[in-house]
This record gives C-alpha cells, sequence and structure tokens, in this order.
C-alpha cells in the first residue's frame, strides 16, 4: 500500500486488487464486489481459519519517495489511520503493518510512535463497535542494523505493537559477506559486518518481549562477482537478465540456487549457506534448509514469536521450502482464528460472508 502527501492510504494497483476475475468468478453480480487478490485471500482465510492476512504499508520504495512525511502531523496520522482501518475493514483482513524504511532521526522515530498508536486507537475504536472482543493485529517491519534501530523508542513500541518483524537480512558489507547470517564470525570479520543475534539482543535489552519479536529470513540471495571466496573482495554483482530467478542485478531468487556450476559451503561459525562457483569466481550468500533449521532452533532457545520470509514467491516447492522447512521445525502456527465478519465494508460479498463462493 501507498499513502499521499496528506497521509490517505491507498491501493496503486486496484485491477490486480479489486478488478480480476478467476475462473468461477461471476461477470454478473454488479461493481460492488470484490474480486482480484483480495476476494481470493478472503476465501483462503476461510478454508484455513487460521491463517491471518494483514494490510501492509509502505516497503523501501514508497519509503524512499516520502510516503510517511504525513506521520509527522496530527492531521496526517488521523488520516492515515482512518483510511488504513478503513481499507482493512473493506477488504476483510485482520490487521496492519507498517513497513517505514526507515525513520533517519529521533525526531521520525518520535512520528512512527506516534502513528501507531494513532492506528492501534482506530484499530480499537472499529473494534469496539464492530468486533467486540476481539484483538485486530498491528506490528511492524523492523530493522536489523544498529544506525536504524537506535533511532527507535523501544519501551513505546512493546506498548503497542503485537510483533516486530526484524528484517534480519541483506548484511551487506564492503567484501563478499554473508547475507543473513545468525552470527558474527570473527575468524573471517568480514564476511559478517553484521549479525541476527546481536540485533535480537538489542531489541530485547530496549525492552521488546521476545514473543513479539519475529526474525527475518531472505528467500533469495545475493551474489558477488569476481571473488575469491567469502571474506574476500569482490567486484561487481551481476547484471539482472530475463531468466527465471534473477530481477534485480545481484539478486537470485532461491528456487533457482544454487546455481549450475555452484559449491554450496555451511558456515557452522556463523550460521550461513552460500554457494561458490570457481570457474566463474561468483559466491552467493542465501539461505537453505539447513540455515532455517538453525535459525529455528535460535527462535525456540530465545522464546521469540516465530519466523517470517521476503518473500514467499521466491521459495522453493518439496522438502527443500525454506517456508515448509520452517513450519516443521516449530511444529505449528498461531492458532488463535482469523476474523471473517465485516458487516460494513463497502464490498457486498465481503459483508455477507462470501455465502455461496466456498
Amino acid at each position: 500500500m501507498n499513502v499521499t502527501a496528506d497521509g490517505t492510504v491507498y491501493t496503486a494497483d486496484t485491477y490486480a486488487d479489486l478488478e480480476k476475475h478467476y475462473e468461477n468468478d461471476s461477470w454478473n453480480e454488479g461493481d460492488d464486489n470484490a474480486y482480484g487478490c483480495i476476494k481470493q485471500l478472503y476465501l483462503l482465510k476461510k478454508a484455513n481459519r487460521n491463517m491471518k492476512v494483514m494490510l501492509s504499508i509502505g516497503g523501501w520504495t514508497w519509503s524512499q519517495a516520502g510516503s510517511f512525511e504525513a506521520a509527522n502531523t496530527v492531521e496526517g496520522r488521523s488520516r492515515f489511520a482512518k483510511s488504513a482501518v478503513t481499507l482493512m475493514k473493506d477488504w476483510g483482513f485482520d490487521g496492519i503493518d507498517i513497513d517505514w524504511e526507515y525513520p533517519k532521526n529521533e525526531a521520525e522515530a518520535d512520528s512512527l510512535t506516534l502513528l501507531l498508536g494513532a492506528v492501534r486507537d482506530e484499530l480499537d475504536s472499529y473494534t469496539a463497535e464492530f468486533a467486540p472482543g476481539h484483538h485486530f493485529l498491528l506490528s511492524i517491519a523492523a530493522p536489523a542494523g544498529p544506525a536504524h534501530y537506535e533511532n527507535l523508542d523501544f519501551p513505546a513500541l512493546a506498548q503497542v505493537l503485537d510483533y516486530v518483524n526484524l528484517m534480519s537480512y541483506d548484511y551487506l558489507g564492503s567484501i563478499a559477506s554473508h547475507t543473513s547470517n545468525l552470527y558474527k564470525n570473527p575468524g573471517l570479520p568480514g564476511s559478517t559486518p553484521f549479525n541476527s543475534h546481536d540485533a535480537v539482543q538489542a531489541y530485547l535489552e530496549g525492552g521488546i518481549p521476545a514473543g513479539k519479536i519475529i526474525l527475518g529470513m531472505p528467500a533469495y540471495g545475493r551474489s558477488f562477482e569476481a571473488t575469491s571466496g567469502l571474506g574476500e573482495p569482490f567486484s561487481g554483482v551481476g547484471l539482472a537478465n530475463s531468466g527465471p530467478g534473477n530481477w534485480e542485478g545481484g539478486i537470485w531468487e532461491y528456487k533457482v540456487l544454487p546455481r549450475q556450476g555452484g559449491e554450496t559451503f555451511y558456515d557452522d561459525v556463523a550460521q550461513a549457506s552460500y554457494s561458490y562457483d570457481a570457474t566463474t569466481r561468483e559466491l552467493i550468500s542465501y539461505d537453505s534448509p539447513q540455515a532455517v533449521q538453525a535459525k529455528v532452533a535460535y527462535v525456540k532457545r530465545m522464546g521469540l514469536g516465530g519466523t517470517m520470509f521476503w518473500e514467499a514467491s521466491g521459495d522453493k516447492t518439496g522438502p527443500e521450502s525454506l517456508v515448509g522447512t520452517s513450519l516443521r521445525s516449530l511444529g505449528s502456527i498461531d492458532q488463535t482464528e482469523n476474523w471473517l465478519d465485516y458487516p460494513n465494508s463497502r464490498y457486498r460479498n465481503i459483508a455477507s460472508g462470501m455465502k455461496g463462493d466456498e
């Protein structure tokens, strides 16, 4: 979701979200029904009552474009909160996730805290009128780099948030390095400029309860060209091409890794995996099932709230699935039920609970 200059939250793709007709969708029901992804997500919720769908607002691109400037004023925060909750109830979602990358100073971090408070108040007002006794979720995508998280007011965030989705990936340095390592490797310090454990410890020490911290993992790898190996200098990250699994220079979806010719390795100290092709001199850092198993064991040991992945379309199917590996290792997902009753949704089929569409 994007945000206008005055703070109004809106969809940038109404066709995909609301208009596209899938198989069995009728063309004769008028224009007051939701179709597209929104209808399909609601049907998935009906079929999987433990599945919850959040409205995610922001992201790297929109944040850099100034989407959260409205958070600096009372009026902007109010408009943001009201429009976000309106979209949530119209679409039949279970909560709101805010992805501001990143508040660059304490003043902006304070604006984030105030914005989250405004959204929480608006969610609670909606709950009181239309869903007594229920609790709609509120979360953020949270930075794992000290330069970004040190601005945050952890105690205030702990009061208002249900989950802190820690973006514990993209740990890039000036030499070929791990992108999502759990620990530092003192023997190869340049390969671990950052690590997830230090970030988790900072959030815990700052006052975020362990059960609210969700450990993030990438479903993609980052490449380093013309390098002799991990912890060594590199020259370039590679260009994007039209082949499968490569949508941006230097990034490869996990489902196409390791690339042909790449030999896989595991760093037992950093708890991280990578591949290296000695012929092309390309190193790709990515999470393997072994790395995910190590991280899930860490989540359990630390009492964290769970795991999350960016993002699911890059995953493999079958026994090498990262999401599947996490689920099997954790044993279950949150068992509380989602919410299906949105009587004041602007879309007739959501307001009626999609009766007849099962």
